[in-house]
């Protein structure tokens, strides 16, 4: 049986990999620590890439600032922190409080942390990210990352423990303007924190990301050293104001910018926005022509992109000649016009004899328009309607002072894909993304997803929020997506969506909860499940090893042990649980028999025999659960008899 690593993806050796299978030869092992590892040979690295190397005082485009390496470090760096269930704050799929069958997932801890974790399970499985990050104004609180501290020294300052040992998560500093490293705190912010969104990504993937003037030059520059400037889609002007403010010394601001960048630009397209009344009132059939209502185009096209064979005198059905203007050629030839003349796509007016038009007919135009980069709050929302949504939810104390209208977020869900994707938002907030997408999915009877990460940051003890009873934001979070829940039901019941727009009575969504899933699992950031002694075996004395019964934490349930497994092996989070007994012990069933685990203490024979037989591709025990030396002498020739391909895991 292998061990399980219990750690996050370490970035370095993956990178290392990468570059192993461009070029094996620049793969070579080294001693170090008393272990040997892979590590790159940067001579022979340099001599294939030779004539593309810039080194030393050569002048080169960059962009940098102080501790952009300790940035990228931080982002490859492994941890061995954990995901643990938080049953009690989660919502069924039907709305259940306490329900665990969600496949939505709302993270309580450091988005930093939190991405590492998820960057094996969810590794090209995100279709859409998008994040409302810190404006970086002067009153922000950016996250403080200590990047140089590791082990004692970072649970210590950063954030798993205070002063009293107490579990704390994560750190945030006011990022004042007389802060000397004002930017540049927040660059190394944000900076690790894309580079791992950017690994989550499907390959046609996109990420969306609000901001306003004060960051969107540096975060251009970040976005294109991350994602690389062949892969920047457009930058979108949201208007979040609808009307001026005159208390100001230079302009009214009455915009943020939402900065689009593709994880493959060939790859990934918007999708098409519905077309509006408007637009197709201007299809009528003044010929009651069979093929439905159409819109009169221009017959001309300028001279100087004509050939010879676009210029002649036309000559109409009832014989009148039309003549080009100065400047001008039609815009198709003389064949293929009278071809357009005898299939009745050209009008030339009611009694014939106006200028020639072509037809162009509803049916056969694109049955959707292009999104452009001006977004009107009349489309979708502004920033006191953001308040607003907040506010049906909330009717007694607006708990969020700066949401993000559901409208904005919709729109942006409605370009990224289809109707069946996983979207995250790692600066959550108030949890708009996740209200967005129950509620498309509400609309079009889509199967969205949605992967939610908040830091538990305080309340201020003067705020609305606190006066509420919310004493972090993610319990404004969690509370919001439960009552837009309930919210989205009762309007499905009368087939309303939350825009007043009458839903499609010819979808799926019959009874209010047929397919919607209204709840999320709550994952709570914690330290490892496993004991120090689990990564360093070598640091424990002989005395400490004997008084070291096991190797997992005793304040640690089974199902803690169950998802930082999942973790570990890339088990999707949303993944079904189904808790079944063998033998007497608790074995869990994770997603229809794929995995298979036992971490009670005793086990049998008969435990191991029943798991063997279900015939999973993982099983994981505990290096401590055989009930005696027999099993475990036994356990491997079991798994041979009944299921030889299953892999077999310890921890």
């Amino acid at each position: 049986m292998e061990t399980l690593k219990m750690h996050s993806l370490d970035g370095v050796q993956r990178n290392i990999e990468l570059i192993g299978k461009l070029f094996p030869n620049a793969i070579t092992e080294v001693k170090r620590n008393g272990k040997v590892e892979h590590a790159i040979d940067f001579d022979v690295l340099r001599q294939e890439l030779s004539d593309s190397i810039v080194e030393g005082r050569e002048e080169r485009y960059q962009f940098t600032w102080p501790d952009k390496k300790k940035a990228m470090l931080a982002a490859n760096a492994p941890i061995t922190a954990t995901l643990r269930p938080v049953v009690a704050d989660s919502v069924g799929k039907d709305g259940t409080p306490g329900g665990f069958d969600s496949e939505n997932l709302y993270i309580e801890g450091d988005n930093l942390e939190v991405l590492k974790l998820l960057q094996e399970t969810y590794l090209g499985k995100v279709k859409m990210i998008y994040i409302d990050p810190p404006y970086n104004t002067g009153n922000d609180f950016v996250y403080n990352d200590e990047f140089g501290m590791r082990g004692e020294e970072w649970n210590a300052t950063s954030g798993n423990y205070d002063e009293e040992g107490n579990q704390i998560v994560g750190r945030l500093e006011l990022n004042t303007e007389s802060n000397g490293r004002f930017h540049t705190d927040w660059l190394n912010m944000i900076y690790p924190r894309l580079k791992l969104a950017k690994d989550l990504l499907a390959d046609d993937g996109v990420v969306f990301i609000s901001i306003d003037d004060s960051e969107q030059g540096n975060l251009k520059k970040i976005c294109d050293d991350i994602f690389g400037e062949c892969n920047f889609v457009n930058t979108v002007i949201w208007e979040k104001r609808y009307s001026p403010q005159n208390a100001v010394q230079w302009f009214s601001e009455n915009h943020d910018f939402i900065l689009v960048y593709a994880k493959n630009k060939m790859i990934w397209h918007p999708q098409l926005l519905e077309r509006t009344d408007e637009m197709n009132a201007r299809y009528t059939n003044r010929d009651n022509d069979p093929r439905g209502p159409w819109k009169a185009s221009d017959s001309y096209a300028q001279a100087g992109h004509g050939t010879k064979n676009q210029f002649y005198i036309l000559t109409a059905p009832n014989g009148k000649k039309h003549y080009l203007p100065s400047g001008q050629c039609w815009r198709y030839t003389e064949e293929a016009m009278q071809k357009l003349i005898q299939d009745n796509r050209v009008w030339f007016g009611e009694d014939g004899n106006n200028v020639p038009a072509i037809k162009k007919f509803l049916s056969e135009v694109k049955q959707g328009m292009a999104c452009q980069t001006i977004w009107n709050y009349e489309d979708v929302g502004h920033s006191q309607e953001g308040k607003k949504d907040v506010k049906s939810l909330f009717p007694d104390r607006v708990p969020f002072d700066t949401p993000k209208p559901v409208r904005l977020i919709k729109r942006i869900i409605q370009l990224s894909g289809q109707d069946d994707f996983i979207a995250m938002d790692f600066f959550s907030g108030s949890a708009t993304t996740a209200h967005a997408v129950m509620q498309m999915n509400a609309e079009d009877g889509g199967h969205r997803k949605f992967i939610m990460v908040q830091l538990p940051e305080k309340t201020d003890e003067k705020s609305e929020a606190y006066k509420a009873g919310y004493k972090n934001i993610c319990e404004i979070g969690k509370e919001r997506i439960r009552r837009a829940g309930k919210q989205i039901l009762s309007a499905v019941g009368g087939r309303l969506s939350m825009d007043g727009v009458r839903l499609d009575t010819n979808s799926t969504l019959n009874t209010p909860n047929s397919t919607l899933d209204m709840g999320f699992r709550c994952l709570r950031l914690d330290s490892s499940n496993m004991e120090n002694v689990y990564y360093t075996p070598e640091e424990i004395s002989q005395q400490d090893l004997f008084s070291l019964v096991d190797n997992v934490k005793p304040d640690r349930t089974p199902e803690d042990l169950l998802f930082q497994v999942m973790l570990d092996l890339g088990v999707l989070l949303s993944s079904p649980i189904e808790v079944k007994e063998s033998a007497g012990k608790k074995v869990f069933n994770v997603a229809d028999g794929f995995l298979l685990a036992c971490f009670d203490h005793d086990v049998t024979e008969e435990t191991v025999k029943s798991i063997a037989q279900m015939k999973p591709y993982y099983a994981v025990f505990r290096d401590s659960s055989m009930a005696n030396d027999s099993v475990a002498t036994n356990f491997d020739q079991i798994f041979e008899t009944y299921s030889p391909e299953t892999v077999r895991k310890v921890l």
